[in-house]
């Protein structure tokens, strides 16, 4: 099973895929971002995520999507940005019959650390770790969606031992 993870952002969508093989080990497909521009007019913007996360999909055909849900903040500005962001992501994905599933990010630092109080450093560092990489994944947001993606993959190999 390929997953894709998804970090919606307004100026960065961070993804990640992973691929859970039949011995139930998790290991990396690939990483990247798509990127926006400061100062284009938001419609744009969101094209822009909808055509490269078409594109992603099609090339990668992942069996499900995992998209971290937006928690509150008190920048609202920020917080409709990146719920238009999201509401992007999730559209695309109902456009290609994807199966999506969110989680918050208390759930992913719970997930990939054992920590639900883990800082962005310790997620990093795990995920690095679990997928056997070198470095860190870079940038962030990317790291973050490898999170998101891991998460999607322990849950499901979580369900498939108990049914």
């Amino acid at each position: 099973m390929l997953v894709l993870g998804i970090d919606p952002g307004t100026q960065i969508v961070g993804w990640g895929a992973v691929a859970l093989g039949s011995g139930q080990q998790v290991s990396l497909v690939e990483y990247g971002c798509i990127r926006t521009r400061s100062g284009r007019p938001p419609e744009e913007n969101l094209m822009v995520i909808h055509k490269e996360l078409s594109g992603l999909i099609s090339r990668l055909r992942p069996d499900e999507m995992s998209v971290e849900s937006l928690y509150f903040t008190s920048n609202a500005k920020t917080a409709i940005g990146v719920g238009q962001a999201r509401g992007v992501v999730l559209l695309t994905a109902a456009m290609r019959n994807l199966p999506v599933t969110s989680y918050g990010p208390l759930t992913v630092k719970e997930t990939v650390t054992g920590d639900g109080k883990a800082g962005k450093r310790e997620v990093q560092k795990m995920v690095q770790m679990t997928l056997k990489l070198a470095h860190t994944p870079q940038p962030d947001d990317a790291a973050d969606a490898l999170a998101i993606a891991l998460t999607h993959a322990f849950s499901y190999k979580l369900k498939r031992r108990i049914l």
